[in-house]
């Protein structure tokens, strides 16, 4: 549901409902009704939050890409929290670049066809 889809990126993000409706140029109680589900955005308020949050559209209307996405980030999750050389990698990757990144990437690509 966009109400849900919204508060949680908005909390995520760590932005208050009037910081939120700074951003968008929207007034708070348009941010907390759009959270509360009493009211839906326009598709032009919808694409301007979608770039805010870089995220595709479908994200914001459609619950199963939520699911998905939720899912996804639970295995994320799971997979820092139970091993250790995996929270050392997002430890270090954290200030990274994207190329710093992409190299990494390539290294551990090269080692693994090493095995």
């Amino acid at each position: 549901m966009f109400s849900n889809v919204l508060k949680r990126l908005r909390i995520n993000s760590g932005l208050s409902q009037e910081e939120l409706g700074k951003k968008l140029g929207l007034a708070k109680s348009t941010i907390s009704m759009y959270e509360s589900g009493t009211r839906e955005p326009n598709l032009e308020t919808l694409e301007a939050i979608a770039d805010l949050f870089n995220v595709d559209m479908n994200t914001l209307t459609d619950s199963k890409s939520s699911a998905k996405l939720n899912g996804e980030l639970q295995e994320y999750l799971e997979e820092l929290k139970n091993r250790s050389e995996m929270r050392m990698l997002f430890s270090l990757a954290k200030g990274a670049t994207k190329e710093d990144v992409m190299q990494a990437v390539k290294i551990i690509e090269a080692l693994k066809k090493d095995e």
